[in-house]
């Protein structure tokens, strides 16, 4: 491929004798992957069932490398397999599963995606708070969220919010509040080069010069909403020295509480590379951030920084919401379910009826959900909804009809047809149904006489 000549004389500076073994890695095949949805599944269960022959990502606990003739021998490539509609799987560039993986989420933490879209990192940081706390998942581009909340719901969460705000507004509205923030701001791309030549071309109109000011922002923004004692990791896809380290550069002397951190290792990684003119101590900080070359590990490459704001945050008492009393036919249909309601409450917007997160009052911004959207409360019933199934289990719904992935029904269901199900046991022969596929949710469908009447989300259907 023809890379910009500006682009590989940098390159050239930057990697010194290297450069030939680096330029060497556009001849190779790009390497796929995906991560497996550790909310759903064990590393043993999903290499059990695993059906394309996926190898280790080694330096994340939860990611695989991914031959894709390998997995269309076997039938449906990765993005077509059901279990991909199970949400059993987000298929991810393997070094781009670095930074969500460096970022130490625990339970209970208030965590911000503040460049969310499309999902690859917020679904991961999103499955590691177990239920507890909550992720605000945030994307200026409106469209670019709509894509954002799809993945955040076929992962199953319930614990998040999806907003499309200007990171400035969100910054008035947040100051010191997110124990974690993950930043994978907008970059010039030169890492997806060989994955998406196109991106070559965009370089020579937009440099990394005219990304680094907004990633200064961005980087700013991010540090005065972060809590003290919070963690912080700044991460793009990109090489350039001006949209890396002179931006971490930058907010340390632009914020003298922030500290760098060094992240979890993997013997692949290089350290990040000093600034010239600036002092040893300021380059001996700098060394803790992290790069992965294409030349050095099997992926296209990423930059990430873990970053910590010193101090401690006083302790808190968050205010407790309350619950609505919910209408007959909603609380009827959630006593067929075992799902826990205890952490959290209930709130009505119309006929649409959601169950949010516990914590803090949440502000008035441009939500595109909060919570888990349960469905919608009709004159006389209810409708449960997309995100409600794939928040479910067999194990959590009292009557399902469990298909085989190698079951034709499978793929008629995901194609939006009526199925006939009489040969499968069900606890109950009419009324709502949970569709699996070997024992993990699709989506809902309605029972009657052995006929199964598909309620499939049409937005997401098999095409």
């Amino acid at each position: 491929m023809e890379l910009p000549k500006k682009f590989k004389e940098e390159m050239k500076e930057l990697l010194g004798e290297e450069y030939p073994v680096y330029l060497a890695t556009y001849d190779q095949p790009v390497r796929q992957g995906l991560r497996f949805n550790s909310r759903k599944l064990t590393k043993e269960k999903w290499e059990a069932m695993d059906p394309f022959g996926s190898q280790p990502v080694p330096w994340t606990k939860n990611g695989y490398f991914v031959e894709k003739e390998k997995g269309e021998e076997k039938g449906a490539g990765p993005s077509g397999h059901p279990y991909y509609y199970a949400g059993l799987y987000y298929i991810q560039e393997p070094s781009a599963m670095t930074p969500a993986s460096r970022l130490p989420v625990e339970p209970g933490d208030r965590v911000l995606d503040l460049c969310a879209a499309p999902g690859g990192k917020a679904t991961e940081l999103g499955c590691r708070l177990s239920g507890k706390g909550f992720l605000v998942a945030n994307d200026i581009s409106n469209s670019r969220a709509k894509a954002l909340l799809k993945n955040l719901e076929m992962t199953g969460l319930a614990n998040y919010y999806v907003t499309s705000e200007d990171p400035e507004k969100l910054c008035e509205k947040f100051p010191e509040y997110f124990h974690k923030i993950l930043i994978d701001a907008p970059c010039s791309g030169e890492g997806m080069f060989h994955k998406e030549p196109q991106m070559a071309r965009y370089w020579e109109e937009k440099p990394p010069a005219y990304y680094a000011q907004i990633q200064k922002r961005l980087i700013l923004q991010g540090a005065d909403m972060l809590r003290p004692g919070g963690m912080l990791l700044y991460s793009t896809c990109t090489f350039s020295k001006k949209e890396n380290e002179e931006v971490i550069a930058y907010l340390l002397k632009e914020r003298p509480d922030m500290e760098t951190v060094e992240p979890e290792p993997y013997e692949g990684f290089s350290k990040g590379f000093p600034l010239e003119g600036e002092a040893e101590e300021m380059n001996g900080r700098l060394q803790k951030c992290i790069r992965l070359f294409p030349h050095k590990i099997s992926g296209e490459g990423h930059f990430a920084a873990l970053i910590r704001k010193k101090g401690e945050a006083a302790e808190e008492r968050p205010a407790k919401e309350k619950s609505i009393s919910l209408p007959l036919p909603v609380q009827d249909f959630l006593k067929m379910t075992s799902m826990d309601f205890s952490r959290g409450f209930f709130k009505m917007e119309g006929e649409r009826v959601y169950f949010l997160p516990e914590g803090g009052a949440m502000p008035r911004l441009r939500y595109l959900r909060t919570g888990l959207y349960l469905g919608e409360a009709k004159k006389n019933r209810f409708e449960p909804s997309q995100a409600l199934a794939m928040a479910l289990s067999p194990e959590t719904f009292d009557s399902c009809i469990n298909l085989s992935s190698e079951d034709i029904r499978t793929v008629k269901y995901l194609k939006g047809e009526t199925i006939e199900t009489g040969d499968i046991p069900t606890a109950r022969e009419t009324g709502w149904q949970l569709v699996c596929v070997e024992g993990f949710a699709l989506g809902w469908g309605k029972l009657n006489n052995g006929i199964l009447k598909n309620k499939y989300y049409a937005g997401w259907r098999l095409r």
